[in-house]
Order: structure tokens, then C-alpha cells, then sequence
């Protein structure tokens, strides 16, 4: 049995995520994407404001090792540890990163982790 198309999509943007190729990413961002994010109350809404987000965080590496990708025709599930590195300091968490798909592109996506506090504490110190 093959992999659902979203499922394949998935494995390969967060595989060129973390090479750092965002180009891929957005991608597979829709243009109206809502975007709610470990942590923080309110969502990140529209495209052009996520990938400016990410380019505040342009010092930061990611390196992303999917556990396994689970999807449909309207959602998908991604079972992720993440590590981030920030000059010569690392952290390391698992995610479930779960999101709604429409048309090969991604509507609204949210993230829960292992520690929440702990991942608010890693990026608050970032600046």
C-alpha cells in the first residue's frame, strides 16, 4: 500500500525544512494559513506573516527526525522530535504536529508537545 500524497508531501517539507530550504516550506503554506504555535495564545494567520516570523529566527537551526506521518485527504499528523540549535546551545522536544490540508497546502496547522514550559522557556530567551 502506498503513502497518502499528504503524508509523502509532509515527510518532504519537513526533510527541506530542516536543510534550511524554507522556499519548500512555503510552498505548501496556503496563502490564508493559520498558524498556532507551541506556546503562544494567538495564531499566526497568513502566509506572508509566518515566513517573516521565520526570518526573525534566521540564526536558528532546526533539525527535524519524523517517528512516523499519518494522513488523509483533509488532515495530517506528523509524530516529530525537534532539535534546536542556537549557537552552541541545543534543545531537543516531540512533537505531534497536526494540520488541516486543502489542495496540496496546508490551512491551518497546531503543534503540542512533550513541554510546553520548556519550549516557551528555550524561545523567550532568543529574543
Amino acid at each position: 500500500m502506498s503513502e497518502h500524497p499528504n503524508a509523502a508531501l509532509y515527510r518532504q517539507v519537513m526533510e527541506r525544512f530542516s536543510q534550511g530550504d524554507t522556499t519548500a516550506f512555503a510552498e505548501s503554506i496556503a496563502d490564508d494559513v493559520v498558524w498556532w504555535q507551541i506556546g503562544v495564545a494567538e495564531p499566526i494567520r497568513g502566509k506572508e506573516a509566518l515566513l517573516q516570523s521565520m526570518q526573525a529566527m534566521e540564526d536558528v537551526a532546526f533539525e527535524v527526525e519524523l517517528h512516523d506521518v499519518v494522513a488523509n485527504d483533509e488532515h495530517l499528523v506528523g509524530l516529530v522530535t525537534a532539535t534546536v540549535t542556537v549557537g552552541d546551545s541545543s534543545f531537543s522536544y516531540r512533537t505531534a504536529e497536526i494540520a488541516h490540508v486543502r489542495d496540496g497546502k496546508v490551512t491551518e496547522r497546531w503543534a503540542f508537545s512533550d513541554d510546553t514550559q520548556a519550549i516557551t522557556d528555550f524561545f523567550s530567551r532568543l529574543g
